[in-house]
């Protein structure tokens, strides 16, 4: 009796939680401008990016910002380049662009041993930004042609102060081997769940979600809320940190831009140790949330997929158990699929989805991996460890 009081006491929120988040998923329009904006009316617009040995993809960024609808004049790209060993800046220096900037992080940091470089980065860029709106994307990303003209149009109609925006993986390329493939359609599936969810909460206001691969804010509330100050020793959430500062003081003016023209693509991670390190650096910032509902649905995920494992670890030793938990699997999966696919077509992954079943054995042991990693261990990044 107490293992189904358990089961119902977890999946019964998750239940409604699921539903929540489709509901603000599916009301949530696509963004169209209402009307065009001449080019004197254009806000400038200054895109910082964080670079450290990236020389395979910031060739690949810097172009794709380049061949932006955006006026040329409108914009300028700030790369600071956090200590590359690398060909990172020389291939940077290979763009003789009057809008393009390079920082060197060392001459700015006085050898300090800091515990999130990508923080001072930002910081750093920021003093030398031209532009009142800011946007921020990473050195191994690859944006849209009109994904700054979209930027810019909504936030001179929305009119709000930081902008959440939509990110995918890109696709693998031909050639690939099929444990690598099947590696990234799992990462795939798990990001466009995670990209659902921050539109959904931001939408609804419910909580603060967002990826620093496609941000926007105003340079002048970054400033406002004091940037990073008292979470910049915290590794990574240069991201949800900084929103969740920014969402205490203007709660109603965060919106998520829900466009196919602003669709970023990221690099996903090429190998399982890279892929354990990167989600235990996404998991490591949750106990520093202030934002409790946030707080609230991540343990809710986790209590939840850590009871399923021990219900299906128990089938094999009490055969009643098996049945409850067939049940509670059966139904955690359909209703995830419901809340899935409005996501899949929007990001255009539909074919995703029949991976989606297969891959749940090994989702529900990488949730409990990650969390339990994210909290207690520590993971290397860009050749650091950080605790």
């Amino acid at each position: 009796m107490i293992f189904w009081l358990i089961t119902i006491f977890l999946l019964l929120p998750y239940l409604f939680l699921l539903l929540y988040y489709r509901q603000g998923w599916v009301e949530m329009k696509n963004y169209v401008p209402s009307k065009p904006f001449t080019e004197a009316g254009l806000p400038f617009v200054s895109i910082i990016i964080a670079a450290r040995d990236e020389e395979k993809n910031i060739g690949n960024c810097i172009r794709s910002i380049i061949n932006q609808t955006y006026p040329q004049t409108k914009f300028e790209i700030i790369i600071i380049n956090d200590h590359s060993t690398d060909n990172t800046v020389s291939i940077i220096n290979s763009f003789q662009k009057e809008n393009i900037l390079i920082l060197n992080l060392a001459d700015y940091t006085k050898n300090e041993i800091l515990n999130s470089y990508k923080k001072k980065s930002i910081e750093t860029a920021m003093q030398f930004a031209k532009g009142n709106l800011i946007v921020t994307t990473d050195a191994d990303c690859m944006v849209p042609e009109r994904w700054l003209e979209t930027i810019a149009f909504f936030y001179k109609e929305k009119k709000p102060v930081f902008i959440a925006a939509p990110v995918i993986f890109s696709p693998s390329p031909p050639g690939e081997g099929l444990g690598v493939r099947l590696l990234k359609i799992f990462q795939s599936l798990d990001f466009i769940t995670l990209q659902g969810i921050t539109g959904s909460s931001v939408h609804k206001k419910f909580h603060s979600m967002c990826n620093g691969a496609n941000l926007a804010y105003e340079k002048k509330i970054f400033y406002e809320v004091n940037g990073f100050e008292n979470i910049d020793t915290i590794a990574s959430g240069d991201d949800m940190l900084l929103m969740y500062k920014i969402q205490k003081i203007y709660p109603h003016k965060i919106e998520y831009i829900k466009s196919s023209n602003v669709i970023v693509q990221t690099q996903p991670a090429q190998n399982i140790k890279e892929f354990i390190s990167q989600r235990i650096r996404w998991a490591s910032k949750a106990d520093k949330y202030s934002d409790k509902k946030i707080t609230a649905a991540l343990l809710l995920v986790y209590l939840l997929n850590a009871w399923i494992f021990i219900l299906g670890i128990s089938s094999f030793f009490v055969s009643q158990i098996f049945y409850l938990f067939l049940i509670a699997l059966i139904i955690k999966i359909f209703m995830e699929l419901i809340f899935l696919f409005p996501i899949a077509i929007f990001f255009k992954k539909q074919k995703l989805l029949w991976w989606f079943v297969p891959s749940q054995p090994f989702h529900i042991i990488y949730i409990l991996i990650a969390g339990w990693l994210g909290r207690f261990g520590s993971y290397k990044w860009k050749g650091r460890k950080v605790k």
